[in-house]
């Protein structure tokens, strides 16, 4: 929900982390990859796109299928 609140800003993996976790726990930032990876998954391919990858900086959610 983090990222479909704000469509179209880019979050790095550490913003997630924060959203997400609240910090309470220590938790890898390529634990987001995974987590990204399985949405994708289960938004199937017709929606796999809405979560976008920015190279070098992080994810966003997109409108546009």
């Amino acid at each position: 929900s983090v990222l479909a609140d704000q469509p179209g800003r880019v979050f790095t993996r550490g913003q997630l982390l924060d959203q997400v976790w609240c910090g309470n726990v220590y938790v890898e930032e390529r634990t987001v990859d995974v987590h990204i990876r399985r949405l994708r998954k289960a938004l199937g391919e017709a929606y796999e796109n809405l979560v976008q990858t920015v190279r070098g900086t992080g994810y966003r959610f997109s409108t546009k299928s």
